[in-house]
């Protein structure tokens, strides 16, 4: 930011400067210019007037020193001519040709035809550029001649790169004054920013006791970090109160589930043969709920220990869930069918197979009809090990499938209650996978859901999603229910 506010500060200064400076040189190089013509202009005038002097009382020899005293003063060169061009005096030797070419110079030629004003022209002889100033030889109004004078432009040139070379090098100045007066407002301004950002960086990593400074920078700047205090003060406090109900939940929990699998334990040797199969089914239900509320009070704690993927039997879990789920199936009519080879292990959070499998065949009972079928297969590649839930429903539209992982939607024409696929997603994701929605061939929904094989960490295979440090607790997306 310090660079940004540094570079704004020097791009304005030298707009400012570019502003005030062009115009001003320019004003100055057409000023010495302008200077420099009148006074060759002066300078001739005052040689035609002494001209006009002498040719009218006859002394033309005190012409020629006139004109030498004069060519000698300015540094230049001096001529005068009569009324018909010829050569009466000049402060320089000039051969014959040139001589006899005076009154084709487009000056004095000008000057011969008796017009008002002087006649200038520039021209460059040798490298070197020269003004040239014609002005008419009158004594009352009878024309006698013409005289020209022509100096170097060297001086005014040199005057004129002397003024940009001032400009250029004052400006140079104010950049430099102003560079570190900028920095200095930039690091003022720029300080308390950073230290803010470093304070947000730390609050994002889980740690809310580096609050910001509130005593340095602009007003707005220590207002937006005393802001910033509160908020993560506020955030701490509700935290810890999360905390404290995750703690006290997991307590009230356990113990009556814990009771609950004790009785049942203590069921066993009263129950006949036939009932067995119900009792252990019982007991498998209640060791599932009690993995289900580990793995939601994890989220609700937001404790990274708890949100690391370990291996599954992905198998296992596929074969307890079909079969607990269909009776369920059995009796409303519809098939449900696993299929595929077996897949091994694969990386998911403790406890979150289960539940997704449990909402995605939910949501496919829910929207099968009967005599229908709901297919469950399972793909293993060299980058994933896949699960998909197939059901031969309505389907969902292309935007339906985008919004059906937000929480609480729910599609216009869909039965009461929520689907669990907010649910579905944030459990996949924990896991390092990803969750998707395709329509299913013939119509229905596809729900795909793509693991990290377990020996993927050592061979490479499928990348892991960006697993954020903290979630929001999911134990209330719960309350939606199953579609």
């Amino acid at each position: 930011m310090t660079r940004r506010l540094l570079l704004s500060y020097l791009t304005l200064a030298a707009l400012v400067l570019i502003c005030l400076e062009f115009p001003l040189g320019y004003v100055y190089t057409r000023a010495e210019r302008e200077r420099a013509t009148n006074a060759a202009t002066e300078e001739a005038e005052s040689v035609a007037d002494y001209a006009a002097l002498s040719l009218a009382y006859g002394r033309p020899e005190e012409l020629a020193e006139r004109v030498d005293v004069c060519a000698e003063r300015i540094g230049g060169r001096l001529l005068v001519v009569d009324s018909r061009g010829t050569l009466l005096a000049t402060s320089h030797p000039l051969s014959r040709d040139q001589q006899a070419g005076l009154a084709q110079h487009p000056e004095i030629a000008a000057a011969l035809l008796g017009g008002d004003g002087a006649n200038v022209r520039t021209s460059t002889i040798g490298g070197v550029q020269w003004l040239s100033v014609a002005v008419p030889v009158r004594h009352g109004a009878t024309l006698h001649g013409a005289v020209r004078l022509t100096v170097p432009t060297d001086a005014i040139a040199n005057n004129v790169h002397r003024v940009w070379l001032v400009l250029g090098l004052g400006g140079l100045g104010v950049l430099a004054v102003v560079t570190m007066a900028a920095f200095a407002l930039a690091r003022w301004i720029g300080r308390p920013i950073l230290e803010l950002e470093r304070a947000a960086r730390t609050l994002a990593g889980g740690s809310l006791s580096t609050p910001a400074s509130v005593t340095t920078g602009p007003p707005e700047v220590r207002s937006l970090a005393a802001t910033f205090n509160r908020t993560a003060a506020l955030l701490e406090h509700l935290l810890a109160a999360q905390s404290a109900f995750a703690g006290e939940a997991s307590h009230q929990l356990k113990t009556p589930l814990a009771a609950l699998r004790l009785r049942l334990d203590n069921m066993e040797p009263g129950i006949p043969p036939q009932m067995r199969g119900n009792l252990n089914a019982a007991m498998t239900e209640t060791d599932r709920l009690a993995r289900m509320v580990e793995g939601l009070l994890a989220f609700a704690r937001m404790e990274e220990t708890a949100l690391t993927p370990e291996p599954v039997d992905l198998d296992r879990v596929l074969q307890d869930r079909t079969l607990a789920w269909s009776g369920l199936y059995a009796r409303e009519g519809v098939r449900l069918v696993l299929k595929g080879n077996p897949v091994g292990t694969a990386l998911a959070v403790p406890g979150a197979l289960e539940q997704i499998l449990d909402n995605l065949l939910s949501n496919a009972l829910r929207v099968a009809s009967p005599r229908s079928m709901v297919t469950v297969s399972r793909w293993l590649s060299a980058t994933a090990a896949e699960l998909h839930v197939e059901d031969q429903g309505p389907g969902m539209t292309a935007e339906q499938r985008s919004r059906a992982f937000d929480r609480f939607w729910r599609a216009p024409d869909a039965p009461k209650g929520g689907t669990g696929l907010a649910l579905v997603q944030r459990l996949t994701l924990a896991s390092g996978g990803e969750a998707l929605l395709l329509p299913a061939p013939g119509g229905g929904l596809r729900a795909v859901i793509r693991l990290q094989p377990a020996t993927s960490r050592r061979s490479g295979g499928l990348p892991s999603l960006p697993h954020p440090r903290r979630r929001p607790a999911v134990g209330a997306c719960t309350a939606a229910g199953k579609r």
